[in-house]
């Protein structure tokens, strides 16, 4: 598919990749791409597939959305602008190898590894680091093993740890603000042009633990995981109270 932007002359060309959640399209420019977001759903490194109808127009638009807040707070992010209800123009990043996890309340293996309870608030947020590797399921590791693999510089490293929790010191009252418990989230960095480090992937209920600030109602992909039900409509929600206008999904 060819198409024309014609606001900044950008037009669409092949394929670049496509992940378990979006589709990256080359363009005219050699440094912005096209993010498409899908509705295809996989969790447990693939082995559960689905489909949650509408999440690739709230994963766009709530990402769009946060990615723009945290521009203003300084972060530099690969977002530029929103294209339609399912794609975005980023900047080309080549992302590190490395998912930096953000940890303010225990769940998922984090209560699995400690024995603590789900639920159980952390004092100070924990930042963890992982390999970015589907085939080896994308293991734990630490600053030793990312020196030993060459993944980052140490200067690279402290810059994605410390931009981590600024991260999550900006959108964590964000969100509470909208009755919204940031649990965890997961953030992927990479390199721009010159080398410039950008926050890159995405923000949304699939990348974010989110639970409700009263209930306690998980409103994220662990709806799909846990097989909980009201998965979409739990995805909605996330987005009314941050976009505030229906997806027309």
């Amino acid at each position: 598919m060819k198409r024309q932007d014609p606001s900044v002359s950008l037009e669409q060309r092949d394929k670049l990749y496509e992940g378990k959640a979006k589709i990256v399209y080359a363009t005219s420019d050699r440094n912005m791409v096209i993010q498409y977001f899908k509705d295809d759903a996989t969790a447990f490194n693939a082995l559960k597939k689905g489909t949650i109808v509408g999440k690739g127009v709230v994963n766009n638009r709530m990402s769009a959305t946060l990615f723009s807040r945290l521009a203003k707070a300084g972060v530099p992010t690969h977002y530029i602008r929103t294209l339609s209800d399912r794609e975005m123009l980023c900047r080309r990043l080549d992302i590190i190898k490395i998912e930096t996890i953000v940890r303010n309340v225990v769940a998922g293996s984090l209560a699995k590894r400690t024995g603590l309870e789900e639920g159980t608030p952390i004092r100070q947020p924990i930042v963890e680091l992982y390999l970015k590797s589907d085939p080896l399921g994308d293991p734990m590791i630490n600053e030793d093993h990312v020196r030993m693999l060459s993944l980052a510089t140490p200067v690279e490293l402290a810059w994605m740890k410390r931009m981590a929790l600024k991260i999550n010191a900006v959108l964590r009252p964000h969100l509470l603000k909208r009755d919204l418990v940031l649990v965890d989230f997961k953030l992927e960095f990479g390199r721009g042009a010159g080398r410039k480090l950008y926050l890159g992937d995405e923000i949304s209920p699939d990348t974010c633990r989110l639970w409700d600030r009263a209930t306690r109602e998980k409103l994220d992909k662990d709806r799909f995981r846990r097989d909980l039900g009201g998965v979409e409509d739990a995805y909605q929600e996330v987005y009314r109270r941050l976009v505030g206008e229906p997806t027309g999904a």
